[in-house]
């Protein structure tokens, strides 16, 4: 290789699972101890995030223990990782590139990768977040826990958004292609993305998240109805509501609920998620399942996450790419634009 003109790191934002059983209730602490998800004073929320966490860990060790005892969440999470090195190795010959992994509420954590990228004294830092949609909740609070651990070199910019980015638009298609053909090409059949929820006061208050799920499934209807030559019917929806409060609907449950009713055939695409966790491997394949049968669905079928689907690599690289040549730390890498009243996008907060 010839000898590298600059040293680029790219950070991979991510929640992060428990690797154990042992490590569910920590884990559990650390995501409701955070302001961005439970937005109270200090004490109140460490007293309600220890609450939380105790009474659903037992709940929530018996869905891990479905799935081997950890999360998957960082073994696929390091094979992006890998898949982008890769693509970005081909794409930036006389750049050494370094993926490194972020995660939110387990480790790796924000501030241990924070030091492994200053000691790597990069020259360009993108952080690249693996939630395409961006949320207050999400995104925001991961650019937050960085800008307060990272005090190494290097320019930083980030990408905030990608909703409805061709690379990410494509692999989503792509999926739902591959397993509604490898049934038989079930036809009538109603598509269902579902999608992490939020309380609603968090998108009253500004948080631009549920538009951009919107995006995304309208982006990806429309490639598919380019790809099979066909209306499709499809819905959004959202699963994982948490506590009495009223949460983004219609709820995922409710919407295989209607499907049965009227006698519909489901396919689920995870449309907020790029990695199979818990959400995907427990709730949509067992619990929704399951739900779909009670319901009198004659069909249940689930898209795959993402995971290291070549168009979706491709489509990081290339928001990459794009934030190394963007004047803007907080552009989107797409065509989305956020509305002035969408208080909670960065690019607001930005021009304030």
């Amino acid at each position: 290789m010839s000898q590298a003109e600059r040293r680029l790191a790219v950070v991979l934002f991510n929640l992060g699972g428990p690797d154990s059983l042992k490590a569910v209730r920590p884990f559990l602490f650390n995501l409701f101890a955070d302001r961005a998800i439970i937005r109270l004073p200090t004490l109140p929320r460490l007293a309600l995030a220890t609450l939380i966490s105790t009474t659903r860990a037992k709940g929530a060790k018996v869905n891990y223990a479905r799935m081997g005892g950890r999360s998957p969440l960082l073994p696929e999470t390091e094979a992006q990782a890998r898949a982008l090195q890769a693509e970005l190795d081909q794409r930036l010959p006389r750049t050494e590139s370094r993926v490194f992994i972020a995660m939110r509420y387990w480790t790796p954590m924000t501030g241990q990768t924070a030091a492994e990228v200053a000691a790597f004294a990069p020259d360009e830092v993108v952080l690249l977040p693996l939630y395409p949609q961006f949320s207050t909740t999400t995104t925001q609070s991961s650019l937050d826990a960085w800008r307060a651990a990272y005090k190494g070199a290097g320019r930083v910019r980030a990408v905030c958004c990608y909703p409805n980015q061709d690379g990410l638009v494509k692999a989503h298609a792509e999926r739902v292609l591959e397993v509604w053909r490898k049934a038989g090409s079930p036809w009538p059949i109603r598509v269902l993305f579902s999608a992490h929820g939020l309380p609603e006061t968090v998108v009253a208050d500004g948080d631009p998240y549920q538009a951009q799920i919107e995006a995304t499934a309208v982006a990806v209807v429309e490639r598919l109805r380019a790809d099979i030559g066909r209306d499709l019917d499809w819905r959004v929806c959202y699963q994982s509501r948490v506590g009495p409060m009223k949460w983004l609907g219609p709820y995922t449950l409710q919407s295989i609920d209607e499907a049965g009713a009227e006698g519909m055939s489901l396919l689920v695409a995870p449309i907020a998620f790029v990695s199979e966790h818990v959400e995907t491997l427990c709730e949509l394949d067992h619990d929704y399942a399951l739900a779909a049968e009670r319901a009198g669905c004659p069909l249940y079928l689930r898209a795959p996450a993402l995971c290291v689907q070549p168009s979706f690599i491709d489509g990081l690289a290339g928001m990459v790419q794009k934030a190394l040549a963007g004047p803007c730390a907080t552009l989107p890498a797409g065509p989305w634009r956020c509305q002035d009243g969408w208080r909670g996008c960065p690019r607001t907060k930005d021009a304030e």
